[in-house]
């Protein structure tokens, strides 16, 4: 089987971080989100993934060839030369999809963290016998979404509501799909989307199915909902008793620390926590519901919440980092400084604080 990651443009809601790599490749539990995703692939026998990008696809391949090796599966590239929405590129990547064996293949947007629960995807397709299968998920506000309208017992869609004002259901499209190959016949080499033109002609002719995803879901491509999708997957991992999770008496909830970082005394760290490669923790810090990246610096007594440190950064002793701060990469925060909110680019340095959200150039 094949599948096919839509990658797309510049991540700017993840700024400051995508200034400094291509957003498929931002940590997310200390590893690069578009690793997950190829993993579950991998997982369920998918042996080649095409990626859909119109942004700096040499780095992207550069950095994924030792993960080609290393899983044993082959990654290529797509390269639109003009933004083709979310269909077109599948358009354009046909002949890297296509094989002649007939078999469907898989259409993921690079933004979303799950338990991909794909192989029982694979099953619900066969069974139905359609020609498209999308993978839907119950949300609290459906209002906010596009809404998925189906028959309850066999998961055919019957149309797609645009944020709805009156509630119609409170399934929104999951951003995982598995499309046959003549689902091509269906999409042109333009700019389309896959939401609003693709699937509604599909549904159409009853040929379009949605199954509901187990377990949680998230998009993360913007900081807040990052923080969010943490604790969503630290809380899966929990749930399956993974060994992954660090345990002690300075943790609390639902931490990943990576082997190679280090924790100096009296430390206070959780709940939902990510501390990645070679970072250095010294005494007294306390981390809640933060990511930090590979090589950071987190001096004595250290207070930080709901942020993401970018790496090789460096929080001084008693500084106080929360409300969304995101640090970009090199970024060094001086003894004291209380950071509410701020967005910091790459290669700065905070010497005063900074009292209300703001990005600082």
């Amino acid at each position: 089987m094949k599948a096919l990651i839509l990658v797309g443009g510049f991540g700017t809601r993840l700024r400051p971080l995508t200034l400094s790599v291509p957003k498929p490749l931002v940590e997310f539990a200390n590893k690069p989100m578009i690793l997950h995703q190829i993993e579950a692939l991998k997982a369920i026998g998918v042996t080649e993934v095409v990626l859909a990008i119109n942004y700096q696809p040499e780095e992207m391949l550069n950095f994924l060839k030792e993960f080609e090796a290393k899983l044993g599966i082959k990654i290529t590239c797509s390269q639109e030369t003009e933004p083709l929405g979310t269909a077109g590129p599948i358009a354009l990547a046909r002949d890297k999809l296509i094989d002649g064996s007939g078999e469907p293949f898989f259409v993921l947007n690079s933004d979303v963290i799950s338990e991909y629960p794909l192989k029982e995807m694979v099953e619900f397709h066969k069974s139905h016998g359609g020609e498209a299968s999308i993978m839907v998920t119950k949300v609290d506000e459906p209002s906010k979404y596009g809404v998925v309208v189906m028959e309850e017992s066999t998961g055919q869609v019957e149309r797609f509501v645009e944020k709805p004002k009156l509630f119609v259901g409170n399934k929104i499209n999951a951003g995982i799909y598995l499309l046959n190959p003549s689902v091509l016949h269906h999409i042109e080499l333009r700019p389309t989307s896959i939401e609003k033109e693709v699937f509604p002609n599909i549904a159409a002719q009853k040929k379009l199915y949605a199954m509901v995803l187990p377990g949680f879901w998230m998009d993360i491509g913007q900081p807040k909902d990052y923080i969010t999708g943490l604790r969503l997957y630290l809380d899966s991992l929990r749930k399956k008793s993974s060994p992954k999770l660090a345990s002690g008496s300075h943790i609390i909830g639902n931490v990943l620390v990576d082997e190679s970082a280090k924790i100096g005394e009296g430390c206070l760290i959780g709940p939902d926590v990510a501390i990645g490669p070679g970072c250095v923790v010294e005494s007294g810090v306390r981390l809640s519901r933060c990511t930090i990246m590979r090589g950071v610096r987190i001096k004595n007594h250290a207070c930080i919440s709901s942020s993401i440190i970018g790496w090789h950064s460096t929080v001084g002793q008693w500084a106080r980092v929360e409300n969304m701060t995101i640090l970009g990469e090199d970024v060094h925060v001086r003894d004291e400084i209380y950071s509410n909110g701020g967005v910091v680019l790459p290669h700065k340095e905070i010497k005063s604080s900074i009292l209300k959200p703001e990005i600082v150039m």
